[in-house]
């Protein structure tokens, strides 16, 4: 099973600072499909980083409670040309897909990757402000070269094509309310009772073309 991508087709917490992080994915979860202001249905995903280093201050990039800041963004799962998730991944990755990979590019592959994200800090409504992924780049090799931190938080995926209520159950009940809206949910839910727990790095959409790739993170 994997997490594939192609060519077709906020609550509270600690805001991390504005600037260049280095960065670890650990979870990805499939939120299904929803319509967009122009109406238009979009299958989403949500890929989140945990953080590491110091702020401008000195400070490290952690909760009150020692635990690594984390960031997310959305995505519509799609490397179409004017994609963001085409255009983070390209660059996460230092060259473009090659035609084999914008036909089913496996997303499990940036899992427990490093980069550098760009966060930036934006207004929202009711007076709240959020931190926003701008861009994602490799991690320079003299960081590199120092010895890149090690990972805190377990690798997580989430599929709506591969159901798994006890994964469901861990999500926010922010994203699970998200989730419960989409086709894909309401389908699964009511066809077929879920299924058991299996490893944590199963994936999404098994409808598409699943292809190993060597990506150029390491």
């Amino acid at each position: 099973m994997a997490i594939i991508a192609s060519a077709s087709g906020g609550s509270d917490f600690q805001l991390p600072p504005a600037g260049n992080h280095v960065a670890r994915c650990y979870r990805i979860v499939d939120m299904g499909s929803h319509k967009n202001k122009y109406e238009n249905v979009l299958r989403k995903i949500l890929i989140t980083w945990e953080l590491h280093g110091e702020d401008d201050e000195g400070n490290p990039l952690t909760t009150d409670d020692g635990k690594p800041l984390v960031v997310s963004s959305n995505y519509t799962l799609s490397l179409s040309e004017k994609a963001t998730l085409r255009a983070h991944l390209e660059s996460w990755r230092n060259r473009a897909f090659t035609l084999d990979e914008l036909a089913g590019f496996n997303l499990e592959n940036i899992l427990n990757q490093y980069c550098m994200v760009s966060i930036s800090h934006d207004a929202g409504t009711a007076g709240k402000t959020y931190a926003n992924v701008k861009a994602v780049s490799p991690v320079p090799s003299v960081i590199k070269k120092a010895g890149l931190p090690e990972g805190i938080n377990p690798i997580f995926m989430f599929s709506l094509d591969d159901f798994d209520q006890a994964k469901f159950e861990k999500l926010s009940d922010g994203l699970k309310k998200k989730i419960m809206e989409s086709p894909e949910y309401k389908k699964v839910t009511a066809s077929a009772p879920s299924k058991p727990s299996k490893q944590a790095d199963d994936g999404f959409p098994k409808s598409l073309k699943e292809i190993d790739d060597d990506i150029p993170f390491n």
